[in-house]
Order: C-alpha cells, then sequence, then structure tokens
C-alpha cells in the first residue's frame, strides 16, 4: 500500500487520446480563455466606472462575473500547460488548489444566481421599498456572504480528502476534481461518499429554496398584474433564467459523470460535458446580459463607439 504523502503528482490520462491535434487544442482553449476573461473583464469595469449602474442588481452582476474570472483561472492555465506537455502530470499541491478553486467557484455561481433571483423577487414584488431592503450595506453584505460560504463549505471536505491514503494516481480526467481524488484512495470511502452527498446537499438547498420561493412570488404577482406588468417582469427576469439554466445544465453534467459509468459515451462527448460547467456560464453570462439588458448594452456601445471615434485615420 502507497501512502498519499508519497504521492506528489497526479497523471490526467483524458489527454492521451489527443494525439497530434494538441496544437490545435492549445489554440481552441487558449482562444476561449481569453475571450472568457475579456468579456468579463469588459463587464465588470463597465459596471464599475458607470456610476448609473451602481444599482444592486449589477453589482450582483459584477459579482457573478468576477467568479466566472476566479474559476477560469482555476482551469485555463493548467489545461493550457498539460495539453502540450507529454506526461500529462499536475503536482499534488497544483492538484488540490485547482479543486478547491472550481469547487468553490462551483458553489459561489450557484450562490450569487440565488442571491440575483432574491434581487428580482424584491424589485418586482416589493418595488417602492426595494432601495430599503436592499440598501448598499445589504448588498455589501449578501455579496461577502456569497464568497464567504462558496469558500467555508468546501473547507472540510478538501481538509477530509487531503489526509486520505491514496493507492493510485491516475485519473481519467483533463482537470482535478475532488470525488476522482476520493476513488483512488486505499481505504473504504463509504463514509466520504455519503458525507459528500450530505455536504452537496446542505450547501444546494438554501439556494434552490431562495431560488424556487423567489420566482414563486414573482409568478404570483405576475399572475395578478396587467399584460403590461407581466411583459416587464418577464423581459427583467429572463436573463437570469438563462444564465440559471445554462449553469444547471452544465452541473447536472458534472454530477453525472462523476457519479455514473460514461464508458459507453465518446470521449470527445466526455471531455465536452466534463468541462461545460465552467467554460460555458463565463462565457455566455457576460453576452446574454450585456445583449438584453438595454443600460449595460448602451453603455458598452457607447463606450466602444467613443474610442472608435477618437482613433485618428491615417
Amino acid at each position: 500500500m502507497e501512502n498519499s504523502s508519497q504521492i506528489t503528482y497526479f497523471t490526467l490520462s483524458a489527454y492521451a487520446e489527443m494525439g497530434g491535434a494538441k496544437y490545435l487544442y492549445f489554440m481552441i482553449v487558449l482562444l476561449l480563455f481569453i475571450v472568457i476573461i475579456f468579456l468579463n473583464v469588459v463587464l465588470i469595469t463597465v459596471i464599475c466606472v458607470e456610476r448609473s449602474l451602481h444599482e444592486p442588481m449589477y453589482y450582483f452582476l459584477c459579482s457573478l462575473a468576477t467568479n466566472g474570472v476566479y474559476g477560469s483561472i482555476g482551469l485555463f492555465p493548467a489545461v493550457l500547460v498539460n495539453v502540450l506537455s507529454d506526461t500529462h502530470e499536475i503536482s499534488r499541491v497544483s492538484c488540490f488548489v485547482q479543486i478547491f478553486i472550481l469547487h468553490t467557484y462551483g458553489c459561489g455561481e450557484f450562490t450569487n444566481l440565488a442571491v440575483m433571483a432574491y434581487d428580482r423577487y424584491v424589485s418586482i414584488c416589493h418595488p417602492l421599498n426595494y432601495h430599503k431592503m436592499m440598501s448598499t450595506v445589504r448588498v455589501y453584505g449578501l455579496i461577502a456572504l456569497t464568497w464567504v460560504f462558496s469558500v467555508g463549505h468546501f473547507f472540510v471536505t478538501i481538509t477530509l480528502t487531503v489526509r486520505m491514503q491514496l493507492c493510485r494516481q491516475i485519473m481519467e480526467k483533463i482537470y482535478c476534481v475532488n470525488y476522482s481524488i476520493v476513488k483512488l484512495a486505499c481505504e473504504d470511502i463509504s463514509a466520504l461518499n455519503t458525507y459528500g452527498l450530505i455536504s452537496m446537499i446542505y450547501t444546494t438547498f438554501p439556494q434552490l429554496f431562495l431560488i424556487v420561493y423567489s420566482y414563486a412570488k414573482i409568478l404570483r404577482v405576475c399572475l395578478k398584474a396587467s399584460k403590461e406588468s407581466q411583459t416587464k417582469a418577464l423581459n427583467t427576469c429572463t436573463s437570469h433564467i438563462i444564465t440559471l439554466v445554462n449553469f444547471s445544465f452544465g452541473v447536472f453534467f458534472e454530477l453525472i459523470q462523476n457519479r455514473c459509468d460514461m464508458s459507453s459515451v465518446p470521449h470527445a462527448v466526455q471531455i465536452m460535458l466534463s468541462v461545460y460547467f465552467i467554460i460555458f456560464p463565463p462565457l455566455l453570462n457576460p453576452i446574454i446580459y450585456g445583449v438584453r439588458t438595454k443600460s449595460i448594452k448602451r453603455r458598452i456601445q457607447r463606450k466602444f463607439l467613443a474610442n472608435t471615434k477618437t482613433i485618428p485615420v491615417a
């Protein structure tokens, strides 16, 4: 039996099937990384610079975009290195850092979306008291709580994983996942599996309850409102609903991959499903809100058009 302290690196075997196309994959991953960082930084910058966007909804959107950048930094640099590597190895320390970042990103994304659902509920159901109920102090408190909860909830889980004795070091993934590490353990993992499921429930149920509660209240108000008010409420919530569904699909795919036998699924499909939750939400969120939210769209257009007009013509 090999002690976990003797395992200093892990091998990510999913890269082995890339063959001679690794340079193509490298360019695709690099392009995605650049686009994701660019789109989210533009969104964050516009919200921070434009005083007219200093409203609760946009602060929460800024937190969501920041979380997307955080998660992308946890995934893409390591993937870029391993795509070109001949050994596809990641050090033990780097692996656990990546696990921590990606898992806290996932929790942070869902918690941010839950807080944004509550914000929409207050905006639609209590419009006269909106600024009182969503004061600056409360908004900052909710954003801080989102990040503290995301980091705090996973601390116990990763501490238990780090202390496990591992007998193997090969993972059939392109990045490190906590459950993939657990499956490498020498010891019986049934107790840790049970804790993992319980942890998943208590870290997702509060957010799920808040989302369902918020939209149930919104639906109740809309059913009693005029057609014009219903249309306005729908336009207000559409971007959030699309973002929520997009992220939920990604999480569902990841859970299925970790808990079910995927040997019959083509390798390329497995890879795409495994990275969906970390690539597509931060890629599409700024596009969805940039296109559908008129106030953001106008200010982005104004800034880029203004910069274009200042460029001298030769």
